[in-house]
């Protein structure tokens, strides 16, 4: 199937129309729910490492889900047409199907960046040691973020005083905003997970929110950007929101050379989304950096990674 084959060679308007009618054409009725790519998106270059098919200048670029497959597309293509004018290395867009997991595929070399949350890149350090390259500014210039717990609009449930014998959703396993964080402050308000009726996890902020506004679970613990423009628009409440935690970002595999990566770097370091980098693109004030990029070391995310130890997510790694 000829459209099958997505190269990244310049032709982003091209691409994004053509992938959005792919993703769109791969839902049901309601495009809110998780999409198996699998069938859609086939390319078996993009399961290699760039330095193995003879391509030294093509990137492959992965992600945590956020929203959905459609909308974190949308999101993510015309801002690799930027890296791609900045820097003049060829990028393509990497879906992680429900057979992978973007910490393997990172630490791998399978893909060579990713935008991933905290907890995916601790757990991708201390495995791979994938590096740290930036991390997003929010909409108050911060690079930090936070998780609320929302139900919805018409819920009973005033506080977090309120949830015990509820039935709680979280995001993916792996999400800091929408798992780890959540996790974090239920235990310092002393709430176990046997103490709700049920829990789960969706796989997206954006399915959390979901089962909340359709009634499938009384809270959800989610990322709070997202959180907040869906309040406004009045599909959910807000109450509770935590305290800030570093914020996601980008990172690339260890054996991406160091030349590569610095030049890469410097493109994230010097994008100007709300300035000169605005035309183009698409949505980029819902993401979790608005206003671009700071640069991002390992300790930045110590007293996260300290957590993730003792609520069990990660073992402590010996000294050698």
């Amino acid at each position: 199937m000829h459209s099958r084959k997505l190269k990244y060679h310049g032709k982003f308007s091209y691409l994004l129309s053509a992938i959005t009618l792919l993703l769109l054409s791969a839902c049901d009725s309601d495009s809110r729910d998780v999409v198996d790519l699998d069938d859609v998106i086939v390319d078996s270059e993009i399961q290699k490492p760039y330095s193995n098919h003879g391509q030294e200048n093509v990137l492959n670029f992965g992600f945590d889900l956020r929203a959905s497959p459609q909308e974190d597309a949308r999101q993510y293509l015309p801002f690799l047409a930027y890296l791609e004018k900045t820097t003049g290395y060829q990028f393509k867009l990497h879906f992680t199907s429900k057979k992978e997991n973007i910490i393997d595929s990172l630490g791998k070399n399978h893909i060579q960046f990713a935008a991933i949350g905290a907890e995916s890149f601790i757990r991708a350090e201390q495995k791979y040691n994938v590096i740290p390259l930036v991390r997003g500014l929010n909409s108050e210039n911060k690079a930090e973020y936070q998780s609320v717990f929302v139900v919805a609009t018409k819920s009973k449930i005033k506080s977090l005083n309120n949830i015990s014998n509820k039935h709680l959703a979280f995001g993916s396993r792996d999400s800091t905003q929408g798992h780890l964080i959540p996790r974090i402050v239920l235990s310092q308000n002393k709430l176990a997970l046997e103490s709700f009726a049920s829990y789960t996890y969706t796989g997206s902020h954006q399915n959390c929110a979901n089962t909340v506004i359709s009634a499938k679970a009384d809270v959800c613990a989610m990322q709070d950007t997202m959180a907040k423009n869906m309040a406004k628009q009045g599909l959910l409440r807000i109450i509770h929101t935590s305290s800030y935690y570093p914020s996601s970002g980008i990172a690339a595999s260890r054996d991406v050379p160091e030349e590569v990566r610095q030049k890469v770097l410097k493109a994230l370091l010097n994008f100007k989304p709300q300035g000169k980098d605005k035309p183009g693109l698409y949505n980029w004030n819902y993401t979790e950096m608005p206003l671009g990029f700071i640069a991002a070391k390992n300790q930045d995310y110590k007293g996260l990674k300290e957590w993730s130890v003792k609520l069990g997510f990660l073992k402590e790694k010996k000294a050698q």
